[in-house]
């Protein structure tokens, strides 16, 4: 009899989109996440639902007790604004990818999948908007982005000798910019798409066609919708490719690009009021999908058109709601 599929971060916006993923393919799913069952983004029925934090030995031992499959998607993350400010409480995320492989190795997990980011690459490689994708081989030698992006680099590694040293089989994915509904869409944890479609929002319900713009908006970026994330990290995981590999979209803009396609979405446009002092990451970062395609004969293909528009009339609605 198969045995369970822990979700690590279970109530989070990827996570819970995950939960329901697994759940179609009719896999055993145990959710687990730190926050209080109602501050979960979603819950699914038929799921084991845990709260607990992995930062905790216990919990993670007893997370993974009869798991056969784990992904450790948990982090103390944000967007760009989280990151900047809160580095300890990034690095300190270490403690749940360090314990999260000590248990699946007692637990005799079967397969393990970090979830790790494209802030493990060098600032010195992302100076210039126009920069070229970033490839797997990009991240070394190493300078990531200081606290979240060494956290990831450093758990990435720790996944690499689990599998050399214990033979627990690890798989790597570099998320870029993860975006759709049912994500964090205020409160300082958002991501740029989920910013933008909120800030839009409330320009048009509110008749105050402004929008305030972190930097001066031709810093360059992928964004990538959330099924596409799913369909890489389950294809991953069922792969042998035991190096990390990108999961993102390759097709880039810049900010002030991303606020015309919501604008146009939207059907307004907006006075930009542009913030020069405001956290706003590397010039520029993109996915390189040559060797995701290489390897798994697929890469994330849906439009940010399309994602943004299923994003936009999500965070509509929640703005609205709370008007």
């Amino acid at each position: 009899m198969a045995g369970i599929t822990v979700v690590a971060g279970g109530g989070g916006f990827i996570g819970g989109h995950l939960v329901t993923h697994l759940l179609r393919t009719g896999a055993k799913v145990r959710a687990v996440d730190i926050k209080p069952l109602n501050e979960w983004f979603s819950v699914s029925d038929g799921v084991e639902n845990v709260v607990g934090d992995l930062q905790d030995i216990a919990v993670c031992r007893a997370a993974l007790k009869g798991a056969d499959v784990v992904y450790n998607l948990a982090a103390d993350m944000g967007g760009m604004g989280f990151i900047e400010n809160n580095k300890a409480l990034c690095m300190l995320s270490v403690l749940i990818n360090t314990h999260m492989l000590m248990a699946a190795r007692e637990n005799g997990v079967k397969r393990f999948f970090f979830s790790s980011s494209a802030c493990v690459y060098p600032d010195y490689r992302q100076k210039d908007a126009d920069v070229p994708g970033l490839k797997e081989s990009d991240a070394y030698p190493a300078m990531p982005e200081d606290g979240y992006g060494w956290e990831k680099l450093f758990s990435e590694r720790m996944c690499r000798h689990f599998r050399e040293d214990f033979g627990l089989i690890t798989r790597v994915g570099r998320y870029h910019n993860v975006y759709g509904p049912l994500g964090t869409w205020e409160g300082g944890r958002e991501k740029a798409p989920a910013a933008i479609c909120r800030k839009v929002a409330e320009a048009k319900l509110s008749g105050r066609h402004e929008i305030d713009i972190w930097g001066d908006g031709e810093q360059t970026r992928t964004f990538m919708y959330i099924d596409d994330c799913l369909e890489g990290t389950v294809r991953l995981m069922n792969s042998d490719i035991t190096e990390p590999l990108n999961i993102g979209s390759d097709e880039k803009v810049s900010i002030n690009q991303l606020v015309d396609i919501v604008e146009g979405i939207a059907g307004l446009k907006l006075k930009r009021r542009y913030q020069l002092d405001a956290p706003k990451g590397v010039r520029g970062r993109s996915s390189d999908n040559d060797l995701i395609k290489q390897l798994l004969g697929w890469a994330p293909g849906i439009s940010l058109q399309t994602g943004l528009e299923k994003t936009y009339r999500w965070v509509y609605d929640q703005v609205a709601r709370r008007a």
